[in-house]
């Protein structure tokens, strides 16, 4: 028997897990703002606004109403992580107590420092809660393409059921029970893409991205275990395989917004051309407040932040992480 699923969220990524629910054989609906687009999704059955060129199922439904949610069986999250919070707000009223809420958007919360499930706990309550978080640009998962994911949830068993219910042989969601960690290994990624990103633009060397990915798992690695995470989540598709491929793709918004800067441009007139949001500069921010709090040291995010939020100069900033004392690779090395 079908499952209902509802996406919330029509950017790329939402419209693409939305195609990837009809795949699986579920009865899908994608809850988005734009009715004009919802309109077009459902005439033309084209996304033209994030995913133009991508023919969507005739199975897919896209709407701007919320009613829906509540005789849905999974919800996926794909909000921009800045907006969740108040996304939540309006749907909190038609949420079932029971309803698992599956985040997919990757970031922490600008004002607070919160993860995204402590978000949805502060806006819904204690409604089951899981991550869907790994190395997937959205178009390649939406024609089809072969991906892997990480899908975290604290139950094993509802966990369980969700990876069956999304799971494709072209799709395969692997099981963690580290919310926090992917969490956290998601939200970083998109920061440390930037920094990859300036490194190409300058034509810094392969060698140099090499040393900034290693290193930025290590940064990653000290956060996720101040928050509850585990080192080895940031091995993982969530971890190791997001950075690698979102420090490479040319599909990543932030790699490509961190090329632009090392290229030379500002930052807030590359965001002023794109339609989509670039996460890792919001993100930068909250991380370097969150590293605070939490005694934490990671200078390429807080150099990501310093030029990307402050307008700091490029190669000042670069300069200054390479001046920095030598130590040990390992944190607890003799």
């Amino acid at each position: 028997m079908k499952k209902r699923i509802t996406v919330v969220g029509g950017g790329a990524w939402g419209t693409a897990l939305a195609v990837q629910a009809v795949r699986a054989g579920e009865d899908v609906e994608l809850i988005l703002r734009n009715e004009e687009l919802a309109d077009r999704i459902n005439t033309k059955g084209e996304n033209d606004l994030y995913l133009p060129g991508v023919e969507l199922p005739g199975a897919l439904r896209a709407t701007t109403h919320y009613e829906g949610l509540r005789d849905s069986d999974a919800v996926l999250l794909v909000t921009p992580a800045q907006h969740l919070r108040e996304t939540l707000i309006k749907l909190s009223s038609h949420w079932p107590d029971q309803l698992p809420a599956v985040i997919c958007c990757k970031g922490i919360e600008k004002e607070t420092g919160a993860l995204m499930a402590q978000v949805v706990s502060e806006t819904l309550g204690n409604v089951p809660v899981a991550v869907l978080s790994g190395p997937t640009f959205a178009k390649e998962v939406a024609i089809g393409l072969p991906a892997a994911i990480t899908l975290a949830c604290e139950d094993r068993a509802l966990g369980k059921r969700l990876v069956e219910l999304i799971g494709t042989p072209e799709f395969r969601p692997y099981f963690s029970t580290d919310v926090a960690g992917v969490e956290v290994a998601g939200a970083i990624k998109n920061v440390l893409a930037i920094a990859s990103g300036v490194v190409a633009g300058l034509k810094l060397g392969d060698n140099a991205r090499a040393a900034l990915i290693t290193r930025g798992i290590a940064e990653m690695s000290r956060l996720a275990v101040a928050m509850g995470g585990r080192v080895e989540t940031m091995l993982g598709l969530a971890g190791l395989g997001d950075l690698t491929l979102t420090c490479t793709g040319t599909l990543s918004r932030n790699y490509t917004f961190g090329v632009a800067l090392g290229e030379g441009r500002k930052a807030q007139d590359i965001l002023a051309e794109r339609r989509s949001v670039t996460e890792g500069v919001h993100t930068a921010a909250s991380i370097t407040a969150v590293a605070s709090k939490y005694g934490v040291e990671m200078p390429i995010c807080a150099a990501v932040d310093q030029v990307a939020n402050h307008d700091a100069d490029l190669r000042s900033t670069i300069n200054a992480l390479l001046q920095r004392p030598f130590r040990d690779e390992l944190e607890n090395a003799d």
